[in-house]
């Protein structure tokens, strides 16, 4: 009985074999296709980091919830041709990172997280392990664009920071994902005059920072 079911709700599939790139395009019209059903018209600018974030999560909340500060696009772009480095607060979104489209720039990504010279210093100062990277990451001699997709605390500490020395990060994608501070910390980027792009709300996570990373890298190689 059970295989008779699963055998008739198969036959109103139909598979289609597709190259990659033809997946990818394909998915891009479907998205365009729904937003404009919804009644969703996104800024030309912001437009393609936000149809990959969808592209990547298939949630259409985001073309609502993603904020980009003033020019934000522009400076992001400006920011990568110019071979600044990206830092993540998790392995997953460096992974997810491409970096030999970074490379081309003279850009590196880096994730400090795992190293064991962080999490003795964070068990130490009883801190998290995001914080500690994140003053390793102010550590770097050239401008920095931080991709946040776990850690709330990441952003706190961005935050902190910036107040407190002469310095700040050059870029923030704020997108952590959780119950935790994750909101709050979200909105104290949105107070400052760092660049950003960030999610309202509980969503977000590593593969909606690389996606936004990845929307800005492709746009760039493109002009090369």
């Amino acid at each position: 009985m059970q295989e008779n079911l699963w055998g008739n709700k198969m036959e109103h599939f139909k598979i289609e074999y597709l190259p990659p790139e033809e997946i990818e395009k394909r998915s891009f019209e479907i998205i365009t296709k729904e937003l404009i059903k919804r009644g969703i018209s996104l800024p030309n600018e912001e437009a393609l980091i936000t149809k990959r974030v969808i592209h990547t999560s298939a949630d259409f909340d985001y073309a609502k919830t993603l904020c980009y500060s003033k020019g934000a696009v522009e400076i992001l772009k400006v920011l990568i041709e110019n071979g600044a480095d990206i830092v993540a607060d998790t392995n997953m979104a460096l992974a997810g990172i491409n970096k030999t489209v970074l490379a081309k720039f003279g850009g590196k990504a880096h994730c400090f997280m795992a190293k064991e010279d962080i999490r003795l210093l964070a068990k130490q100062r009883n801190v998290t392990r995001a914080a500690v990277s994140m003053e390793k990451a102010a550590t770097i001699h050239k401008p920095v664009v931080f991709a946040i997709g776990n850690a709330p605390t990441a952003l706190a500490k961005l935050y902190e920071m910036a107040k407190k020395k002469d310095w700040k990060p050059a870029f923030i994608i704020g997108v952590p994902v959780g119950f935790v501070n994750v909101e709050p910390a979200k909105e104290l980027i949105m107070k400052t005059d760092i660049p950003y792009i960030v999610n309202r709300g509980q969503k977000g996570g590593s593969s909606i920072a690389a996606a936004i990373c990845n929307a800005v890298l492709y746009q760039c190689e493109k002009k090369c």
